[in-house]
């Protein structure tokens, strides 16, 4: 209890977070509908995807606290706590965002010491814009292969390459469409604000500021050159200035992660729609024709590079991307191609909205209910074990104690909320705990009605009491568990908190309350057993002692000699 307590004063977390019931927010349920010519799209994988893409978006509106949960196959529940712009927050997680295809102009590593390129800088043959690093040095990348695939060696600055071939109908891109090779976005007249306001956005940008990555290139039209942020490696980002959107995500037919046969390693296998790959063909064969990093293509989800592979030849209606996939990244970046953004179409049921006025008075209103109930059981306790109410109280005391210190913790520690029905399943917990003091007490009492005195009686009472207990809250834990499993949302709470308190019973009884009792029945008020011990004998009907009576043998005569 020490340790608890000590942890949550230097945690600086001395109040459990409260749910949006108690503090206020805004709760929104979604519910998913097929798409067209996709009958069978609501399924788990689809839903966890859209859980994440929605967490993220909620996520990039500055909530820190936002709850993005799946509620039985069909519907989504999204909690906003208060100070967040609920009406933005709504416009945003149901949404199916655009997907974007962009041309890479300039890329970058992000950070706070990452040096910013010249406007007119151009890397040398070999040489990326990153820095310099000759290109045969990079890991293996990504590729993407069209029909035909014909792999031509190409360098990757991101760690992940297009490769592929010309289709027999496919136009072979003349040298007069070949752009101006060039590690930077082309030159524009310095007079141009637009490009000067562009640059400096560029030199000041972060990726590693969670802020500002979120904002970067957020609400973006597809005609405008954004920058943005990516990240190819986890734990380090890369800056992009890409050019306007050629092929959107309502051009991909179908994408999946799948094994390839001859590599055995995880690619992302695409295919375009009869428009969509006509526009992929015009932008592959332009970008194969381009340096690094001015091959590359980024596929840009909520105004965030997501991937950018370099492009090795002209693309058509199939592609594949491959390089350094887990099956895990393949198949959820096969998801946001195929889907655009959102696997799944979402309709608003219902918007909830609770003010931290009413979330106040819903707290108070719990708190006075806890109380009264707290009341009432100490009421019983005096009235019926008088002196033994002494020990429960003080065992009440530390399981609270307990109970309210691991809530404050769990708040930064996992997520945990404290809303109405977890504040129930504490109420509730009061009677279980108390019922645990009960059972022990009573075994003592029954010792002493037959007769032994305190201290044995103590000491015999606790095996039987002990299975009692722990049937009892194993009961009451299982009920707990299976209600926190088929259950979701605010429910979760009641049962998050009544298996909580049920398991801080168990070390509260054992560690505490039994302890307790060993020393109390030590001392003379309670040994000497007073009518106001709460184990007077004579009000318990105590049975006297039974005794063996000795039996005393006849003398016998004395033998003749």
């Amino acid at each position: 209890m020490i340790a608890l307590v000590g942890g949550m004063f230097l945690s600086g977390h001395t109040t459990p977070r409260l749910g949006i019931d108690l503090a206020g927010g805004t709760s929104i349920t979604l519910e998913a509908q097929n798409q067209p010519g996709k009958p069978n799209a609501i399924n788990p994988t689809n839903m966890d995807t859209a859980v994440g893409i929605i967490e993220r978006r909620v996520n990039g509106l500055g909530v820190s606290e936002a709850e993005v949960q799946t509620q039985g196959s069909k519907n989504i529940i999204v909690n906003i706590p208060k100070g967040t712009n609920s009406k933005q927050a709504q416009e945003q997680v149901g949404t199916t965002a655009q997907l974007y295809f962009r041309p890479v102009l300039t890329v970058q590593a992000s950070g706070p010491e990452a040096p910013t390129p010249s406007g007119s800088a151009t890397p040398k043959p070999g040489e990326s814009a990153q820095g310099g690093e000759k290109e045969k040095d990079k890991p293996a990348g990504e590729e993407a292969t069209g029909t035909e695939a014909t792999p031509s060696a190409s360098a990757t600055t991101q760690g992940r390459a297009v490769t592929g071939a010309l289709t027999k109908d496919d136009p072979t891109p003349g040298a007069s469409d070949k752009p101006k090779a060039s590690g930077t976005p082309p030159a524009t007249p310095p007079a141009d604000p637009a490009t000067a306001k562009l640059q400096k956005e560029f030199a000041e940008l972060d990726c590693t500021d969670p802020k500002q990555r979120t904002e970067a290139g957020k609400n973006a039209k597809a005609t405008d050159t954004i920058v943005a942020c990516g990240s190819n490696v986890p734990g380090s980002y890369e800056k992009y200035i890409l050019g306007p959107a050629e092929v959107s995500g309502s051009d991909v037919d179908d994408a999946k992660g799948a094994i390839d046969q001859q590599t055995g390693e995880w690619i992302v296998s695409m295919e375009f729609t009869s428009a969509g790959a006509k526009k992929f063909q015009t932008i592959t064969g332009r970008l194969s024709q381009q340096q690094p990093p001015m091959n590359q293509f980024a596929i840009v989800l909520d105004g965030e590079v997501v991937s950018a592979p370099s492009v090795r030849t002209a693309l058509s209606k199939n592609a594949q991307i491959s390089g350094n996939f887990t099956q895990q990244s393949a198949e959820d970046l096969g998801n946001i191609l195929s889907y655009g953004a959102l696997p799944l179409t979402f309709k608003e049921v219902s918007v909830t909205t609770v003010t931290a006025a009413l979330g106040s008075e819903q707290l108070k209103g719990g708190l006075i209910a806890g109380a009264i109930g707290l009341a009432l059981v100490v009421v019983y306790l005096v009235v019926y074990y008088r002196g033994l109410a002494f020990i429960a109280l003080l065992s009440l005391l530390v399981s609270g104690v307990l109970t309210y210190t691991i809530m404050a913790l769990l708040g930064p520690a996992i997520g945990f909320a404290l809303n109405l029905p977890a504040v129930c399943g504490a109420i509730v917990a009061i009677g279980i705990t108390a019922d645990s003091f009960i059972v022990y007490f009573e075994r003592v009492r029954d010792e002493i009605r037959e007769g032994r005195t305190l201290r044995p009686a103590i000491e015999r009472a606790w095996p039987r009491a002990r299975r009692t207990i722990l049937v009892s809250d194993f009961v009451s834990f299982l009920a707990a568990a299976v209600l926190f499993i088929v259950t979701v949302g605010k429910v979760q709470g009641f049962a998050f908190t009544l298996g909580l308190t049920t398991l801080l019973d168990v070390v509260v009884v054992f560690f505490f309350t039994k302890p307790l009792m060993t020393l109390m029945g030590r001392t003379k008020f309670f040994s000497r057993g007073g009518s106001w011990s709460g184990l007077d004998p004579k009000r318990l009907g105590a049975q006297p002692p039974l005794r063996r009576s000795r039996r005393v043998n006849a003398p016998t005569e004395p033998k003749e000699a």
